[in-house]
């Protein structure tokens, strides 16, 4: 059955793409982008690894199928990742890659012959496990341990040395033997490997996690990433983690001749190594061991999720290369995920926090991939129909790639008499708000500003930089303040005291067993902050009120036309439209946003509170000369010499004309480089485009004058 329904898949999307495959390309690309963003920045995947690999496969296909239609900024052409801003940025010494997938034996021997015919004939391979944790990037400075990131996007990662330090089985320093065989002991080294939870410890802080009334984490992998993440170094400590070392960064900072010797030495210096390895010299040794990491997998006492085999040498390696986001050199064997069946109880309804409407399986439990299952996300409506479960069905249950479960279908001859088809709600049940269904979209959603499903994000989105930029209002504090019911909505930012902020319980407890208060000193700055939020531009205020389709640009569009929240209501949803860079679809969602009465009302207790809804027409801004007119700019890392956010020098530069996007294109004309520059310095210099310093971009915004277009030699 699970064949005919992937079969069934396949032949649904080869149908979408053949219709329109640009718009097809296009939806994968967004749908993609998604997913990586909640995987790595959120540690909260929504798709299972499969599903994610399935969407990747498909794209690639079309983009080969279409090589016209191949953007640089197409998930294909990066390492994938998010670096998020709760640590500061490392940049890797070289990038760390992620590695092609085998997702069955055939593609595994179709890479082993790609790898005979680079070298006439098989070469040594290395096999290891492949760990289901967090990469880790280890730098050690004459021998010492200095720093420690995590893999971020592949090019920058976060900072995250303090939490490192307190893994026990990382060295603080290296063993005296090992550092002769370093190019150079005194040199920085940056070594790899994966950071994991053992299962024993996954499941005692489980049972911690509910004991206490918290989510529990969905498996040992988001344990790792999330404890690996924490600010409080303490906190990393109690957690139990552990790392396998396996990698070098540049492999001429060490006297080895290739991974196998690599492996060897990571354990003369102290590294935890994991001892299921093996140097093959046939395909049928890398079948056996395989097989044998496959059957032994439940006994182990972590969590793998396939093979990885890597050409031994380094040599070899390097003559094999990279492509654009994985080295030719290795690729990763998956597991085939583990099917079990189940009794699906109930389908209830999730709100998100964007208001999207989401079924949920409630299964009878059961084990599946070493981990218990009793809840599956259906994705939407068309996927409960398309799959036609219903309440009392015998599902068939997987978890593909071993992180999230999902439903793959009935077994009808187990169907109960008279099962009747599942309907999405009319109404939300969080707030019992009527829901929507945009046409063309597949997802029901929720529009009403005051739905407490929708709080928190809303709240954290209204005070982030680039809405109010309500300076130390973070997630741990909203989260407090929504939970003790100050906080339903972005207008209650406006009542809240300093003396009240004050004595906010943060949920903590201090050595005497008293509760941790946020404390006078944080609470008046952060009144300060709100105070000074009430002031922003009426298209800051409007980006904040986090309409659907309306980011900051959109923000700055609808206000120019616009400019006070009054106008905007009274115009029509033709008017809306016939705006420059508009259009129907987000005509209509600021429309409808306007026209709800719970939003209505959250905006007008905006107003009698003293918030800015509307721009200041008496005093127009000078228009600058447009010198920098038909330019396109990309700013990355950090602007040191100015002081200026990116954000800052991004309006200048358009207050000349210049248009400012936030990805590198062949359309790009400039992008300026800053401290820290990260990966769209690399693109550009792979496109040919002209790279400037900071000390170049003050130039252009003090005299208007951009240098000539010129491309830059690639490598």
């Amino acid at each position: 059955m699970a064949d005919e329904q992937q079969t069934l898949l396949d032949e649904c999307a080869l149908a979408r793409a053949a219709s329109d495959p640009e718009a097809r390309i296009e939806q994968l690309r967004r749908e993609i982008e998604h997913h990586s963003y909640l995987y790595y920045a959120k540690d909260a995947p929504e798709i299972s690894d499969g599903a994610f690999d399935s969407l990747m496969r498909e794209l690639r296909e079309l983009e080969d199928a279409h090589p016209d239609l191949v953007d640089p900024s197409s998930p294909t052409q990066r390492v994938g990742g998010y670096v998020g801003e709760q640590f500061a940025p490392v940049r890797h010494e070289r990038r760390m890659y992620s590695l092609d997938n085998a997702m069955d034996l055939g593609e595994l021997d179709a890479w082993l012959d790609r790898v005979k015919e680079a070298f006439g004939h098989m070469v040594p391979v290395v096999c290891e496990l492949k760990i289901d944790g967090s990469s880790i990037a280890l730098t050690y400075e004459d021998g010492r341990l200095v720093r420690a990131a995590t893999r971020g996007d592949g090019t920058t990662g976060e900072d995250v040395t303090a939490n490192m330090r307190t893994v026990r089985d990382v060295p603080l320093r290296l063993r005296e033997g090992a550092l002769a065989q370093l190019a150079d002991a005194a040199a920085p080294v940056e070594l790899r490997g994966e950071v994991y939870m053992p299962k024993v410890s996954f499941a005692m802080l489980n049972e911690a996690a509910e004991a206490n009334g918290r989510a529990a984490f969905a498996n040992p992998r988001n344990a790792a990433a999330g404890s690996l993440r924490q600010k409080d170094p303490a906190v990393t400590a109690r957690r139990d983690l552990s790392t396998f070392l396996y990698a070098v960064a540049d492999e001429r900072a060490l006297r080895a001749s290739g991974q196998w010797e690599l492996l060897q030495w990571l354990r003369e210096a102290g590294f935890h190594v994991n001892p299921d390895v093996e140097l093959c010299e046939t395909e049928e040794a890398v079948h056996a061991f395989c097989a044998r990491a496959l059957e032994r997998r439940e006994d182990l006492p972590y969590e793998i999720d396939g093979v990885v085999v890597k050409v031994s040498s380094f040599v070899q390696q390097e003559a094999m290369g990279y492509t654009a986001r994985a080295p030719r050199w290795a690729i990763a064997f998956k597991f085939p995920p583990e099917e079990k069946t189940t009794i699906l109880r109930d389908i209830t309804v999730q709100v998100g926090r964007t208001g999207v409407l989401t079924p949920v399986a409630e299964l009878d439990p059961v084990v599946v991939a070493g981990s218990t299952v009793a809840r599956a996300t259906l994705h939407n409506e068309d996927e409960v129909h398309r799959k036609d479960v219903r309440v009392g069905d015998t599902v068939i249950v997987r978890k593909a790639g071993d992180v999230i479960p999902e439903v793959l279908g009935p077994v009808l001859a187990l169907r109960p008499e008279g099962a009747p088809v599942w309907h999405m709600p009319e109404r939300c049940p969080s707030c019992d708000s009527p829901v929507i269904r945009e046409e063309g979209e597949v997802a029901y959603r929720c529009i009403s500003i005051d739905c407490p499903a929708q709080a928190l994000e809303r709240l954290l989105h209204w005070a982030s930089r680039g809405a109010l930029d309500i300076d130390g209002m973070g997630e741990e504090i909203v989260a407090r303040l929504v939970e003790s019911g100050r906080l339903a909505d972005v207008a209650d930012y406006y009542t809240l005291d300093e003396v009240e902020l004050s004595l906010l319980d943060m949920g903590r407890v201090n050595k005497d067993g008293e509760p941790i208060r946020l404390g006078q000193t944080v609470a008046k700055k952060l009144v300060a902050a709100i105070e000074a939020s009430r002031t922003r531009t009426f298209a800051r205020a409007l980006f904040g009120l986090g309409i659907r389709h309306v980011g900051k640009t959109t923000a700055e569009l609808l206000a120019a036309a616009y400019p006070s929240i009054g106008l905007l209501a009274a115009a029509s949803e033709e008017d809306l439209a016939a705006i420059e860079g508009i259009g129907p679809k987000i005509a209509h969602s600021v429309y409808l946003f306007l026209r709800t009465p719970d939003n209505a009302a959250v905006i007008e207790r905006l107003r009698a509170r003293g918030v800015r809804l509307e721009d200041d027409a008496a005093e127009p801004a000078e228009q600058l000369p447009q010198t920098l007119a038909g330019l396109t700019f990309v700013l990355t890392g950090s602007l040191v010499e100015s002081g200026m956010t990116r954000d800052e020098a991004g309006a200048a530069l358009k207050a000349r004309g210049a248009k400012v996007s936030g990805s590198v294109s062949k359309k790009t004309s400039f992008v300026v480089a800053g401290e820290a520059a990260g990966s769209k310095y690399d693109k550009a210099v792979s496109l040919g485009i002209s790279v400037l310093d900071e000390a170049a971009l003050l130039h252009i915004l003090e005299t208007g004058e951009a240098p000539a277009v010129q491309e830059t030699p690639v490598g």
